[in-house]
């Protein structure tokens, strides 16, 4: 990370709009890289769906391999390096950690059907990382298994979504760039990178006449229970995350359908199916509650590339569920392609 190559080596100014983590990834990486970076963010950093808990940083499964799943690998390898460089940088914690991640097992046929799925993690992720089935796993939040069983795999990682903002920022601004809260853009010039979240989608749609993408709401909770150096936990569609400052985040829901975004009304029974998941959180105190929309594109994967008809204008978009993962790579792709011109892109995360 952060290596010049190509044209890069020459000084240009970027403006990035956006300080969620896609925009301030690409910062990161555009400063490392040599150009002149202005970051401006409306509201302020992780104002929008990268101020959450939950912060899991999970592959996806390693059977049916596509090119998002490849993409999303070279990600989340690049992660202790791409955070490690952050936190040197800006003297905070980002809370990242690769903890690895269980997941009971409802009965004994579960487990035997993960044979294909642990075989490809042992031909596609790297040593140390696999998946493995356990029945004796320990560890200070142990989900309770209907079968007695759980998948382990150690290549899952989480971070503080609000602390990792908050350095990242740190650091761009250590390194030279410029980051601008409360303000909208006046007149730009340069290339211009979008990554505005929920917004920018409704904004590419009505640009492009056809539906690119949505916000999908999220609630998740935080609860004051210290288990730093705990795997996370995945089970009946809630992840359940011990971060390093001594609290566990838990959620979230997807509703694509919803009225008001600061309602917070299912939050009470992703803490009680949490609660019943990991038996230790019984009586963890709530200390933090959250709801917002994360943007999802309609193909369900990342947004990157040039925008249609705006010449030097760049978007990166449609992070959703995955973004936190996804940064290192995207940052990475989105260089090449303003600095150099080079086009790393997989066909499926482009806006044609």
């Amino acid at each position: 990370m952060g290596a010049a190559r190509g044209k890069s080596q020459v000084l240009t100014s970027v403006t990035i709009i956006g300080g969620g983590i896609f925009g301030l990834a690409c910062a990161w990486e555009l400063v490392q890289r040599g150009a002149r970076v202005r970051v401006i963010e409306a509201e302020r950093i992780g104002a929008g769906s990268s101020g959450g808990h939950v912060g899991a940083l999970a592959p996806h499964a390693p059977d049916n391999w596509n090119p998002k799943k490849a993409f999303q690998l070279d990600s989340l390898l690049m992660a202790p390096g791409f955070w490690a460089g952050v936190e040197n940088a800006s003297g905070l914690p980002s809370g990242y950690a690769r903890t690895g991640r269980l997941q009971p097992l409802a009965d004994t046929a579960a487990a035997e059907r993960l044979g294909d799925r642990i075989a490809a993690a042992e031909n596609r992720w790297p040593e140390g990382c696999a998946m493995h089935l356990t029945d004796r796993h320990q560890c200070d939040l142990m989900p309770r298994s209907p079968s007695g069983h759980w998948l382990f795999d150690g290549l899952t990682a989480r971070l503080s979504p609000r602390a990792a903002g908050v350095a990242l920022a740190a650091a761009i601004h250590n390194r030279g760039g410029e980051i601008v809260e409360g303000q909208q853009p006046g007149p730009l010039s340069g290339p211009v990178l979008w990554a505005t979240g929920t917004a920018g989608l409704t904004d590419l749609s009505r640009d492009l006449g056809r539906p690119i993408g949505k916000g999908v709401k999220g609630q998740s909770a935080l609860l004051r229970y210290a288990a730093p150096d705990a795997p996370q936990v995945f089970a009946d569609g809630l992840h359940i995350v011990p971060h390093a400052d001594g609290t566990v985040a838990v959620g979230s829901t997807s509703e694509n359908d919803y009225g008001h975004l600061d309602t917070d009304d299912q939050i009470d029974a992703l803490i009680a199916k949490a609660r019943a998941i990991c038996p230790n959180l019984q009586d963890a105190p709530v200390i933090d509650r959250w709801a917002g929309a994360r943007p999802r594109a309609r193909t369900r994967a990342p947004i990157l590339g040039p925008w249609p008809g705006r010449p030097g204008h760049f978007v990166a978009n449609g992070g959703f569920k995955i973004g936190f993962g996804m940064a290192p790579k995207v940052a990475q792709v989105m260089a090449d392609l303003i600095l150099d011109g080079h086009d790393a892109i997989p066909d499926g995360f482009r806006l044609t």
